[in-house]
């Protein structure tokens, strides 16, 4: 197992637990705020499939198979506002 310095906080620790990328955060904090996958990608200057990619790889991670899921425990465990 990995050791995380205590000088890291607990998101950043649950960042490393889970390996989110930062795009993952992103998407996932704009999945929070109600956008679609199209609005999204519009924000992010990305294409459609890149945030379905991130949303895929942000369900696997986070061992989820719904949009809501994966914003609650985002939000549990404070990675998102």
């Amino acid at each position: 197992t990995q050791q995380v310095s205590p000088a890291f906080s607990s998101n950043e620790k649950s960042i490393l637990a889970y390996n989110i990328s930062q795009r993952e955060l992103e998407v996932l904090q704009l999945m929070a705020d109600g956008l679609s996958n199209q609005q999204i990608a519009d924000a992010l200057f990305i294409s459609l499939n890149t945030v379905k990619t991130h949303t895929s790889n942000v369900f696997s991670k986070f061992d989820v198979q719904r949009r809501t899921q994966a914003i609650q425990k985002a939000k549990a465990l404070e990675l998102i506002a």
